[in-house]
């Protein structure tokens, strides 16, 4: 019960900020991971003046987002920060299968608040005594959340600083709580980690599981194929270069 007042009150908040398009003109709705925030913002003012078609994003957690479009959150589309969420998806009908793509491969960087006097390199200099909160996405449905905590336990450092850590409901909200202080360093994405506010030090990917991004058709819209076209134009040539340089890798390993 708990869980659906609070997927309705998510949920009602994401349609109150969904603003309309002028008359008779097409729009498609996006739910996407927050870790594209910045470049899914771009690629979609460049679709638009393009094709003329209003992509209006919604951004959250790959794991809160999943739990809307299974509530029947009216969506075209989703940009997940992690295949396995598409997965869950296609299970329960919610996903047409053969619209899944790859699009993006994710980094995650430690980063430090450029305020804070504070040095951090490596993940081993997080467990400092002077870095008293250290900030991540939840890892319970936030892909960046959980590379992070995989990253942390692989280089031995998680025992020493989970009783510091702050969990961001997404990698934006982790990236936030740097971006002010309240936490003065922590793990988020590379593609969001361009601010003047902080500084960063790529991490290992070796250090955690790989973060493949993958993006399908909602079965429930009644725009598949715009929603395919927008697809394409993401992974084209107009949309990878934007990708590369907010810091994605290629998907698959293949060559931007």
């Amino acid at each position: 019960m708990r869980l659906t007042v609070i997927l309705f009150i998510v949920l009602s908040f994401t349609l109150s900020a969904i603003k309309p398009a002028a008359a008779g003109q097409d729009v498609l709705t996006v739910a996407a991971a927050s870790d594209l925030s910045f470049a899914l913002n771009e690629i979609s003012g460049l679709f638009e003046e393009e094709t003329g078609v209003k992509v209006v994003v919604s951004l959250g957690s790959s794991g809160l987002l999943t739990r809307q479009i299974q509530a029947g959150a009216p969506f075209d589309l989703f940009f997940a920060a992690n295949l396995r969420f598409i997965e869950e998806l296609i299970s329960g009908g919610h996903i047409i299968p053969d619209s899944v793509e790859l699009y993006a491969r994710g980094r995650i960087v430690l980063a430090v608040n450029k305020s804070s006097g504070l040095r951090a390199g490596d993940l081993e200099d997080l467990l400092a005594p002077e870095i008293k909160r250290v900030a991540i996405a939840n890892p319970a449905h936030a892909p960046y959340g959980t590379a992070a905590m995989e990253a942390l336990k692989g280089t031995g450092v998680w025992d020493g600083i989970k009783d510091k850590l702050v969990y961001g409901e997404n990698v934006r909200q982790a990236l936030q709580f740097i971006q002010t202080g309240n936490a003065p360093a922590g793990i988020v994405a590379l593609s969001v980690a361009e601010v003047p506010e902080v500084t960063y030090t790529p991490i290992d990917p070796a250090l955690h599981n790989p973060i493949d991004q993958a993006v399908a058709v909602v079965s429930t819209t009644k725009k598949e194929g715009l929603a395919r076209e927008f697809i394409e134009f993401v992974n084209g040539e107009k949309g990878r270069p934007v990708m590369k340089r907010f810091g994605f890798m290629p998907p698959g390993g293949e060559s931007f």
